[in-house]
């Protein structure tokens, strides 16, 4: 990464870097009275490269994604909101999913573990580089046909969600199914267990791709899904 990359990165990500050097806690771990704090990239900003730009990372990560954060900050010093201090972003999802008055919060906490599953989602080299085997090869054979199949419907429901939203693998009742969602919502407040993520809101990928979402799309499932996590989610 250039010097100027470097620094262009650091401001977009607001301080990232210096606030896990501080060993604050990440996302997911906030105690009571403190606040929530983005947590590390699991691999370099430019790691996704040709497919996502260090650019797009910067933007995507060090802003939209930091923003959820902060927002959930604010949301939570509102004396109304004072009963989901101390539990996870994943916790006040699940308490706020489907309430109107709490649809604020809701979103924002969302979005903060949407977007810290997706980036676990995706790996350099991954894709077809380090397809999937073993059990969780099998139940893809078993719901989708085989793997190139899965692919294709994986890549058409991304690409088939109408407006922003997800596109994701699942596990529900023993077996693998292909969901989509809308905005901010995560399967997880269905029941369902999820493996993987595609995030086709159009911050995603629009600084890369423009209006080729379906190209994005396929390039990330073709080069970049992270079958290793998605193997270690499924036996958890």
């Amino acid at each position: 990464m250039s010097e100027m990359n470097r620094r262009e990165f650091l401001t977009l990500a607001g301080g990232v870097a210096t606030v896990a050097a501080l060993g604050l806690p990440e996302a997911g771990l906030a105690a009571s009275g403190q606040p929530f704090v983005l947590a590390p990239l699991p691999y370099p900003a430019n790691a996704l490269e040709p497919v996502i730009s260090e650019k797009t990372m910067g933007f995507h990560y060090g802003k939209h994604h930091l923003t959820y954060i902060n927002n959930v900050n604010t949301a939570l010093a509102l004396p109304a909101n004072s009963q989901f201090q101390g539990l996870t972003l994943e916790q006040i999802m699940l308490k706020t999913a489907n309430q109107a008055a709490f649809s604020g919060l809701f979103n924002n906490s969302a979005q903060a573990v949407n977007h810290e599953f997706y980036w676990g989602s995706l790996m350099p080299q991954g894709g077809d580089s380090a397809q999937p085997s073993g059990k969780l090869l099998t139940m893809i054979d078993t719901a989708f046909g085989d793997y190139a199949a899965f692919k294709n419907k994986f890549r058409d429901a991304a690409v088939g969600q109408f407006g922003a939203g997800w596109a994701w693998l699942v596990e529900h009742q023993g077996k693998l199914e292909i969901l989509t969602t809308s905005n901010a919502d995560n399967p997880k407040t269905r029941g369902m267990k999820p493996l993987l993520t595609i995030d086709v809101w159009e911050h995603a990928y629009y600084l890369d791709w423009q209006n080729q979402r379906k190209d994005h799309v396929q390039a990330v499932i073709d080069k970049l899904l992270n079958w290793k996590a998605a193997a270690i989610r499924i036996s958890a």
